[in-house]
Parts: structure tokens; sequence; C-alpha cells
């Protein structure tokens, strides 16, 4: 399963690839938002938003280098 989403990563374009970074940072908001005020159920959603921001990015620097 991880490959495949990491396949459907590289196979976005730049523009796509920027709207996914700014969604997921908008969703990181709320969600550090809802733990300061105790209503986040599941703080591993903290996480997994963190790391998919940083894979976006990784994808995104390499198809603007090459």
């Amino acid at each position: 399963m991880a490959k495949k989403k990491l396949e459907g990563l590289k196979n976005l374009s730049e523009k796509e690839m920027n709207q996914k970074i700014v969604d997921n940072r908008k969703a990181l908001f709320e969600a550090k938002i809802k733990l300061a005020t105790g209503q986040l159920e599941n703080t591993a959603m903290i996480w997994k938003l963190r790391k998919e921001i940083a894979r976006v990015k990784t994808f995104l620097t390499q198809k603007t280098s090459k």
C-alpha cells in the first residue's frame, strides 16, 4: 500500500503538489488547535500530517531539480 501512495505522489504535477502541501498545512493547523482545546481524539494525526508534508516537499524538490 505504501508504494502505491508514493507512486501517486510521484505522478502529481508541481501545482498539485503545492496544493497538497497547502491542504495538509491547513489540516495540521486545525489539528493543533483541536489538540490545544482538548478536542483531538487521534493525536497520531499530527505526526502523520507532518510526515506527509515532508514527503510531498521531497518529491517537489526532486521534480524541480531535474
